[in-house]
């Protein structure tokens, strides 16, 4: 692809109050030496109007497939809710068109497969927004661990609180389709799949583990209007896994917000040092990060900056746009360079394939094990 700016459309985007507005929009201004936006395509034309006019795009299409279809549109950014995925990626692939999807990929695995097939045969990059990989702390995190800081990987453990599925949401007409469990929005699927996703950057694949995945509140109030709202989405995942490596994983997330400042703790332990990574929630990629690490006969954890040089050159400081900014910085480079930096689509089948391997393990109670590149799906990207 030659060296002009790259030119995206977004769909999906709603000024002020959608993901598309808080996230993709400030990422693609602080890299406009890299990206061009060239409009928005909504549900209906007065929509994608609407957003167009107070975000300051030019262009409003008319409709997705107008927007798809565009010879001005090189990159298809689809920002929807997850059960839409599967038409509008579709849709751009089928038109030749480059995608930048956010995770999930599809509701469920099948979706995530076929949209992977269908990328790779139309000779197309699709990218899945599970940009918690790109997060500067995990970048060094992963170094940190490949230069033996921790020598050999001993063990793991994960502990992490996600308010969303507490007892009680913001609003049902917001927040209340993350509750069904058939709507793909799940804490499974959302904050401990770009969790794993980061967890298997740094140590690599699991390979087999057994699962607890339980729903404790069927009903929980909406703050809004005080009503009870149904609740399917489980709110307490617990797994028990060893990796590839040997190397035993423990994970518990649970729904609801921590009593202290601290909703996410993950540390690694090792023959040499161990390293601890906090954060305010399990939502790895939405909140900032703190790395802290010990050596030797250090008594205590001393405090691990992640470099400049992990912020990819992504000038903005917010944790949302910039690891949005840096999968979209790694898009650019694989576009022009051929590369595989960015989480590809058929990342994403591998994401899909292990949540869905720890759904199964919870139904039967068996032990299973997790099929991934290495032993037989679609190879895995890797940062280079």
């Amino acid at each position: 692809m030659p060296d002009r700016r790259l030119r995206v459309g977004i769909v999906g985007l709603h000024a002020g109050r959608s993901w598309a507005f808080l996230a993709h929009l400030p990422a693609l201004r602080a890299l406009a030496n890299l990206f061009e936006i060239v409009g928005v395509a909504n549900a209906t034309r007065a929509s994608s109007e609407a957003a167009a006019s107070a975000a300051g795009l030019p262009r409003a299409f008319g409709s997705v497939a107008e927007l798809v279809s565009s010879p001005d549109v090189d990159i298809v950014t689809v920002t929807v809710k997850v059960p839409h995925h599967l038409e509008l990626v579709k849709a751009a692939l089928e038109a030749g068109k480059h995608v930048y999807c956010e995770w999930p990929l599809g509701n469920g695995l099948a979706q995530a497969e076929e949209l992977a097939a269908l990328a790779r045969k139309k000779g197309v990059l699709g990218v899945a927004g599970t940009q918690a990989r790109a997060a500067p702390e995990i970048g060094y995190l992963r170094k940190l661990t490949a230069d033996g800081f921790v020598g050999d990987v001993l063990s793991t453990t994960m502990t992490a609180w996600a308010r969303e599925w507490g007892a009680t949401i913001d609003s049902a007409d917001l927040h209340g389709y993350t509750l069904d469990k058939a709507n793909g929005a799940t804490m499974l699927t959302i904050p401990i799949g770009h969790t794993l996703a980061a967890l298997r950057d740094v140590l690599g694949d699991i390979g087999e583990l057994s699962a607890v995945v339980a729903n404790r509140r069927p009903e929980v109030r909406s703050l809004d209007t005080g009503q009870t709202v149904p609740k399917t989405a489980a709110d307490q995942v617990l797994v028990s896994a060893l990796l590839a490596s040997g190397a035993p994983l423990s994970l518990h997330y649970r729904g609801g917000a921590p009593r202290s400042g601290v909703g996410f703790t993950w540390e690694i332990n090792g023959t040499e040092g161990d390293i601890r990574v906090t954060g305010p929630t399990g939502h790895t990629q939405l909140v900032p990060l703190t790395l802290e690490g010990g050596r030797g006969d250090d008594q205590a954890f001393r405090a691990l900056a992640a470099p400049d040089a992990h912020r990819e050159g992504v000038p903005v400081q917010d944790v949302v746009p910039g690891n949005v900014g840096r999968v979209y910085v790694r898009m650019a480079a694989d576009l022009r360079r051929g590369t595989r930096t960015a989480p590809s689509f058929d990342d994403a089948v591998d994401l899909h394939r292990l949540l869905e391997t720890i759904e199964a393990a919870a139904v039967t109670g068996a032990r299973a094990s997790v099929m991934t590149s290495s032993n037989g799906s679609p190879t895995r990207g890797q940062r280079e």
